[in-house]
């Protein structure tokens, strides 16, 4: 089936890339909602906006088969308060905008995907945590999600479906996750991270790209949706994984302490590695989807073009 038309707000980014070239055989034309300006490429075509103000972008939201939302500044900066209300307003602000806009449209979107994080489930390492029974954490990035999808569900689009897909540590070739592990491991560095006991809540790339089809041909798919592969995985196991597919047999650990340290010489935070996210994708699952990529070997070996 050919989609009429597709449209990725901040979608100038590594996974709107991704997701570009996954929905350009499939759509007459994908549109990028973007602040910078990029050259066309086949179908794939970049429109102006400032995410936080009307303007004619607006029309390219009419009839649009698909709207995914991807704004957000990367959270892998140290929290201070400038920081913290960056990260808080990247995310609030456009997803409120589009919200009125879409309100006020005769012919909206029929369906509108907003890309929040799995992060905002409690730190677990005793059960998994699942949209029907998962319990939410505390602290500063749990409370970005929080807004972030209050700005999403507090608006009434009564002609848009939405779906607020919480999103776990994506494992893609070009950037993200994936690419920093495989670095530890070439430095030799790729052991455990603290007590290499916290659970991974991972999704590869190419099932980020597909699950978001499923929802849109699903209809009766929607609220909150989690976007992690069925087999969460420990550290320790995880970094076990890089090193044997990649050919090396041993990776120097990294304990706390020296985390804390390293982290605020790149000017990080430690939550993004410590955190236990242990997170099942329930309602994808009992939909019917069938993930790409079930197993973090699999996944791997398919980053690093390895075959299995």
């Amino acid at each position: 089936m050919m989609y009429q038309k597709i449209v990725l707000a901040g979608g100038n980014g590594y996974l709107g890339g991704v997701l570009a070239e996954y929905y350009s055989p499939l759509a007459n034309e994908v549109i990028i909602l973007s602040r910078k300006n990029k050259v066309a490429k086949g179908n794939i075509k970049t429109v102006l906006w400032d995410g936080s103000t009307t303007g004619e972008w607006q029309k390219c939201l009419i009839g649009a088969y698909l709207l995914i939302n991807l704004c957000g500044k990367n959270v892998n900066c140290r929290y201070t308060e400038r920081n913290k209300m960056a990260i808080i307003r990247s995310r609030v602000v456009p997803t409120s905008l589009l919200g009125r806009v879409i309100a006020d449209m005769d012919k909206p979107p029929k369906l509108w995907i907003n890309v929040t994080s799995a992060t905002v489930y409690r730190h677990a390492e005793d059960r998994p945590q699942d949209e029907e029974t998962g319990e939410i954490g505390y602290g500063f990035s749990i409370d970005v999600c929080r807004q972030w999808e209050q700005a999403f569900f507090n608006i009434d689009t009564p002609h848009t479906r939405k779906v607020a897909l919480r999103m776990g540590i994506v494992l893609g070739r070009a950037d993200g996750a994936f690419p920093r592990l495989l670095n530890l491991v070439k430095w030799g560095l790729g052991g455990k991270q603290g007590d290499g006991q916290q659970y991974v809540s991972w999704v590869h790339e190419q099932d980020v790209a597909k699950c978001t089809e499923w929802i849109m041909t699903h209809e009766l798919l929607t609220g909150v949706i989690n976007c992690t592969a069925p087999e969460p995985i420990k550290n320790t196991q995880l970094m076990a994984i890089i090193r044997k597919a990649y050919g090396i047999g041993f990776g120097l650990p990294t304990p706390t302490w020296l985390l804390e340290i390293g982290a605020k010489v790149i000017g990080t935070e430690t939550e993004l590695i410590l955190k236990s996210r242990w997170v099942l994708p329930k309602i994808l699952v009992d939909s019917g989807y069938r993930f790409l990529f079930e197993k973090t070997e699999y996944a791997v070996k398919d980053l690093l073009s390895i075959r299995i």
